[in-house]
Order: structure tokens, then C-alpha cells, then sequence
């Protein structure tokens, strides 16, 4: 465990009961090549005419419509 005093320390004035702060940091660093996440191909886009029963108030219709990236 790290000594809570060092001013290399950089966890938890109050190490927890598996060590400090700065210990599970360096764990979890060491750990993030075995979380590698595969790439997933992008979902379709779903047709207009599946949605159903979806409504948006007006204001929020506003909004969007005002937006570049959906309506204009």
C-alpha cells in the first residue's frame, strides 16, 4: 500500500481497503488492453414508415427543424 503522505501520491489521502487511489488507477490502466471492444458495424437506419406512435411536442419540432443536421 502507498503511503498516504508522499507527495507522489496522487490517490486517496485515505487508502481504501484494497490500497489507494492511484493503485486501482495503475490496475485498471494495466487491464485496458484485455477490454479491447470489437467494432460493430453500424446499425440501419429505419424507415419512416415503421415508426409508429411517436409524437413531438411542437416547440421541440421547432428546434429541430431549425437545426442544420435535421431540418434546414
Amino acid at each position: 500500500m502507498t503511503n498516504p503522505e508522499d507527495p507522489g501520491n496522487r490517490g486517496s489521502a485515505t487508502p481504501g481497503p484494497g490500497g489507494s487511489l492511484a493503485e486501482l488507477r495503475g490496475d485498471c490502466a494495466r487491464m485496458v488492453p484485455h477490454w479491447a471492444v470489437p467494432e460493430a458495424p453500424a446499425p440501419r437506419p429505419v424507415p419512416p414508415s415503421l415508426i409508429h406512435g411517436v409524437t413531438v411536442p411542437p416547440a421541440s419540432a421547432r428546434l429541430l427543424d431549425a437545426m442544420s443536421e435535421y431540418g434546414d
